[in-house]
């Protein structure tokens, strides 16, 4: 087994200080397969599902990382591009199919399996990137143009994928005179009437308008056309889907479990505990991920 986990790194993790945790936990392509990492402290027993095991739990297993709460493990032979799932079995000895909290790349909505990912974009912003601080300064002058991208503007009916979105979008946005897009929401999400407001994949890009590193080509393009990017990061709540955080391992892993606490009744949604120190710590990495993956800008 290869694991990109050391002593320090559950520490930090266990302590809620652990900001990249994008880097070690979730799907990661290693030399002959890929190594699997996933915090699921209740867990019975957990397993790594997908079209290469034909979808069934109890093969590739993963293994308990001393008393962290991660099971991890590597299944040889697979890579980028492999659909998968986590098979979670519970104390109370149901087996729940879950997406990768931390998964790069989601399935198309409706479909809910997670993908293992290795975005290989070249990026091109480095003049923006060394004179990004001073362009968000408290004094610099900001003008935010808001956006959904999936209503903006479309051809033929259909909507525009993230690379011509860049395109188009930078052009209009610097005639107008504005000096940033702030996008909404486009962390993957199941249902597209949200607007991208109820999440389920924390670090994935949504794939309604293409892979991530039609994103990062996007961001990439509004860089070089002197147009920041901000994007809107809900780490408020998170809806019920059963492939999603809510009773992740079978307990109230990532909300709590007083329903009075845990529930938005309006929005039909779990909150998250934020007095447990591995949801903070999975929240702030999420912020830390689009910033280091995505150049986002704020």
């Amino acid at each position: 087994m290869q694991s990109l986990l050391t002593p320090e790194d559950l520490f930090l993790f266990n302590q809620g200080t652990h900001y990249r945790l994008h880097d070690k936990l979730g799907a990661h392509v290693v030399e002959g397969g890929t190594t699997f990492a996933v915090w699921a402290p209740s867990a019975q027993a957990v397993s790594v599902i997908g079209d290469w095991n034909h979808w069934q739990a109890g093969g590739d297993v993963l293994v308990a990382r001393e008393s962290s709460g991660i099971w991890e493990g590597t299944v040889s032979g697979i890579g980028h591009g492999e659909r998968y799932k986590f098979a979670v079995v519970g104390p109370d000895g149901v087996t729940r199919e879950k997406a990768d909290p931390f998964a790069t790349r989601a399935e198309h909505p409706p479909e809910t399996a997670s993908v293992i990912w290795q975005p290989r974009y070249v990026w091109n912003d480095a003049a923006w990137m060394a004179t990004r601080k001073a362009r968000i300064a408290r004094d610099a002058p900001i003008s935010i143009y808001e956006v959904h991208l999936g209503s903006w503007r479309r051809e033929r009916g259909e909507v525009l994928g993230y690379r011509e979105l860049g395109r188009q979008l930078g052009e209009h946005v610097k005639n107008l005179g504005f000096t940033h897009v702030e996008l909404m929401p486009v962390m993957e999400h199941p249902f597209y009437g949200s607007w991208g407001y109820q999440v389920t994949g924390y670090f994935a890009a949504t794939t309604r308008y293409g892979a991530p590193d039609d994103l990062m080509a996007m961001i990439d393009a509004l860089h070089q056309q002197g147009i920041g990017v901000i994007v809107d990061w809900v780490p408020a709540h998170f809806p019920t889907d059963a492939h999603g955080l809510g009773l992740f391992d079978g307990t109230h892993l990532f909300e709590h479990a007083d329903p009075r606490r845990g529930f938005h009744p309006d929005w039909t949604s779990y909150i998250f505990n934020y007095a447990r120190h591995e949801v903070r710590a999975f929240l702030i990495s999420s912020a830390m991920s689009w910033l280091d993956r995505y150049h986002v800008d704020g």
